[in-house]
């Protein structure tokens, strides 16, 4: 994905109602818990939460930026006012993607949301005080010959940012939006693909509050602290690969353990944020737009004394938000190379749009490269621009935020993307998504 080139030309083909980026390169210028030595690798197909509706490429991306903006607003708000006597972090919460889970035995599937922003594995469980709807039955631990309660004394349960003790080892687990689960923790037999794994530490919650989880029965936290479900597994590394959002027959897949693997990949370092334990922070070094090196502080996305800022990647935010100043420069410069006018109309709620010819039908986009340490992404052009005809704009699929930045799912779109917590890094792939 590094290029040698210093500038590359993304040729847009403009198609029926709803235009896909088609490029036509040119010659141009941490470590949790270890509880569980046995190594488990399987892998699990992952649903978009809008793909049983009937929208548009543009309205699947609104609907995900409402979503996401929501999501980025409330992360934001609190790691800005991070207070380091408070205990408790904050937590990412709800998700784009949604993923088959079986719980107990005998077995019981269920869809949880898949979230890279938390840790805590947790469903819906009987006698529920206030629960939400869901679409399949809640779990009633009483029904399962698998299912024991943790003592107060257990790692896991020391691992809780909030825990009390009464019949074994209760919990509250907030996230960023102000939702909320609260109930016991547990091990149970899990199923996943098809593979079985015991005695996995979760969280059976009797009183969930807040929106946004109830597409699914629960939330499976891929975070990098000791309650996350890869820190408790023998191997931890798990990968995601995710199909174009327009591509609404197309699977996206979760793997996990030895499954998690990808060739001739380009790699960065993790960093750490005391402040957000669970997130995945990277170094971003600068931006570059066609063969322009991006005039940016060196300083944007570093994390501040107070936790605050950083640059993240996530996979339940949609498009990526860059702190204000950098998304300034970002959108100075794609306005000087496009030859196109601005799109002031506002109809897709993206920040930078433009205009496209009435009978063109191809349109050049300068090449968008993002310089980790130790690795330059360089991103094929349906990850950073979407059109349609209907409305008659081509769009940057990006924003600016407050603070801390994120690297959005739009733009890992057909990338395995690799989470190795043993060494630290994350490592990027190109793929087909939908063959894998």
């Amino acid at each position: 994905m590094a290029s040698s080139a210093p500038h590359m030309i993304i040729m847009v083909l403009l198609a029926m109602a709803v235009l896909s980026a088609l490029i036509s390169p040119a010659n141009s210028t941490s470590r949790g818990l270890d509880r569980r030595p046995q190594k488990t690798g399987f892998r699990v197909s992952l649903r978009h939460v809008d793909s049983g509706g009937n929208y548009t490429k543009v309205e699947r991306l609104q609907r995900a930026m409402k979503r996401g903006r929501f999501r980025l607003q409330r992360l934001s708000a609190k790691t800005a006012s991070f207070d380091s006597s408070v205990e408790a972090p904050v937590h990412a919460g709800n998700g784009e993607f949604l993923m088959k889970i079986a719980i107990g035995t005998p077995a019981e599937t269920y869809s949880a949301i898949m979230d890279t922003g938390s840790d805590l594995i947790w469903t819906q469980c009987k006698p529920c005080k206030d629960c939400f709807d869901q679409p399949t039955p809640i779990f009633d631990p009483k029904k399962s010959s698998s299912f024991s309660k943790l003592p107060c004394k257990s790692d896991l349960c020391a691992a809780l940012p909030i825990s009390s003790c009464s019949d074994g080892c209760e919990y509250l687990y907030s996230y960023g939006d102000y939702s909320s689960t609260q109930g016991v923790l547990a091990t149970e037999t899990f199923k996943f693909g098809d593979v079985t794994v015991p005695k996995i530490g979760f969280g059976c919650g009797e009183d969930n509050d807040g929106s946004g989880f109830s597409q699914g029965a629960g939330l499976v936290g891929l975070g990098r602290g000791p309650l996350s479900l890869i820190s408790q597994l023998g191997e931890p590394k798990f990968s995601y690969c995710l199909t174009s959002i327009d591509d609404t027959k197309g699977i996206s897949t979760l793997l996990v353990g030895s499954e998690a693997t990808a060739k001739t990949a380009i790699t960065t370092p993790l960093i750490q944020n005391p402040s957000q334990p669970s997130f995945y922070y990277l170094a971003l070094k600068g931006i570059t737009v066609g063969d322009t090196l991006l005039p940016i502080n060196k300083s944007t996305f570093s994390i501040q004394g107070d936790g605050s800022g950083g640059f993240i990647i996530d996979s339940g935010t949609t498009i990526t938000y860059l702190e204000g100043r950098a998304f300034s420069a970002l959108k100075k410069e794609f306005i000087s190379q496009m030859k196109l006018d601005v799109d002031e109309s506002g109809s897709t709620g993206l920040d930078l749009c433009f205009t496209l010819p009435p009978e063109s039908s191809t349109v050049e986009v300068p090449q968008l490269v993002f310089h980790f340490e130790g690795a330059d992404l360089n991103l094929p052009g349906e990850n950073y621009v979407i059109a349609d005809s209907g409305l008659g704009v081509l769009c940057l699929t990006m924003g600016s935020s407050s603070g801390m930045s994120i690297f959005g799912n739009f733009q890992q779109q057909n990338m395995v993307v690799v989470h190795d917590l043993e060494k630290e890094t994350i490592s990027f792939a190109p793929a087909q998504c939908n063959q894998l």
